[in-house]
């Protein structure tokens, strides 16, 4: 566990406080140290600082205040050791990879991850040596069956985007430490304030900060989580050395989205709740993907690991791209954009955005047909949101019933 001494306190207490050191100044908010270098009081101490004999902040592509507040405090969240911050969620996803893994090595993941993690293990990460067989995520034998002498990372997200298929995480966890493997887990649909991974037996928890962490769209960011070992000293020492670093910025608009997380992860997950009850409902829906559902094929699973069930829900409705194109189209308040985790509701069409570069036959083996719409809930009335999608469903309906 980390040793901030806020440790011993409630979550949202954490939230608010771990990880703040103050200066001379005595801020009540955490500071933005924008500085790229830091000066040394003798030769001696630099010395000591750059061969790690000494702790302290040497060049800020890996040693900054507002960014070590931030990594402290997200560690205590999540219940782990050590936290390395990165400029994007994929980044953090990357040098787990480049950190941890060694060419000839091999990789498990879930078909049912993010289009651009799909292309950075079969594309970039293929260029080094590394092998990633993709199997259903919520088939335990098919994660057996893949499994090689060679495989050293399991590799998934629960709940998934967009289908919200839930993982069984102590049952992968198991079987990755049966086969001498890691499982990392990307953590970013329900933060440590619904689900903490670690101590379900994850060995890594990744994050998208620039989702619910930060919770108003307003920076991009990533996060690798989890012991001194193996985050402290690998990833870190890629980070240290390749530099896809945090900017201090960001790190202090992060560290304000933590404070509110646990209050706004649970308002989240009340609208979407609501929507998607509405939305089984509707005689233009043929289906609806949310794990809070009792319908849902993962709901008592879900349940067992989660506190809540996130702010992410999907739908399918008949008639192809054309009807879903429709439905979004027809949309006044609901941002058209891929991201998700904001406080305004949003809406896309998966099969030609965010899983737009998958082939149609891995498209399809994933679930994501031409009709699926993912809706990210904001924090706006529950109400106006419906009668928002209500518009175009209520067409497809008068065009399906004559």
């Amino acid at each position: 566990m980390s040793q901030d001494p806020f440790d011993d306190y409630g979550f949202d207490t954490r939230a608010v406080r771990a990880g703040q050191v103050r200066t001379g100044e005595g801020e009540q908010s955490e500071p933005i140290f924008a500085t790229s270098s830091y000066v040394f009081k003798s030769a001696e101490e630099a010395a000591a600082r750059f061969s790690g004999e000494q702790p302290g902040n040497i060049y800020s592509r890996f040693t900054n205040p507002t960014v070590r507040t931030f990594e402290t405090r997200l560690a205590a969240l999540e219940g782990a050791e050590r936290t390395v911050a990165t400029a994007s969620g994929m980044s953090a996803i990357l040098s787990t990879c480049l950190g941890l893994l060694r060419a000839g090595q091999h990789i498990v993941a879930s078909r049912s991850i993010f289009g651009t993690t799909v292309v950075l293990f079969e594309t970039i990460l293929a260029r080094f040596g590394l092998e990633t067989t993709f199997v259903p995520l919520t088939d335990l034998d098919a994660w057996a069956e893949a499994m090689r002498p060679e495989t050293r990372l399991l590799f998934l997200e629960t709940p998934s985007n967009p289908l919200s298929e839930v993982a069984d995480i102590r049952a992968l966890a198991d079987l990755a430490h049966e086969k001498g493997a890691l499982l990392v887990v990307d953590n970013c649909l329900c933060t440590p304030a619904l689900l903490r991974p670690l101590a379900l037996g994850a060995d890594i928890v990744v994050h998208s900060a620039t989702k619910y962490l930060d919770g108003q769209g307003r920076c991009i960011g990533g996060a690798v989580v989890g012991s001194e070992a193996l985050v402290g000293t690998d990833v870190f020492g890629f980070l240290r050395t390749a530099g896809p670093t945090m900017s201090p910025f960001n790190a202090w608009v992060f560290l304000k989205g933590l404070e509110t997380l646990r209050l706004r992860m649970k308002a989240h997950s009340a609208n979407t709740m609501a929507l998607a009850q509405w939305l089984e409902q509707h005689p233009a829906v043929r289906r609806v993907h949310y794990p809070g559902l009792a319908s849902h094929p993962h709901h008592a699973l879900a349940a067992s690991q989660q506190s809540g069930f996130g702010g992410i829900l999907a739908f399918e409705v008949d008639g192809g791209r054309p009807a879903a194109w429709r439905v979004v189209d027809s949309t006044e308040l609901l941002s058209v954009t891929a991201n998700l985790g904001d406080t305004k509701s949003t809406i896309t069409h998966p099969a030609t955005t965010t899983h737009g570069r998958l082939s149609p036959e891995a498209r399809a083996a994933s679930g994501i047909s031409e009709g699926l719409l993912r809706v990210a809930v904001g924090l706006e009335d529950v109400e106006d949101i419906k009668a928002d999608l209500a518009r175009g469903m209520d067409l497809l309906r008068m065009t399906r019933d004559g």
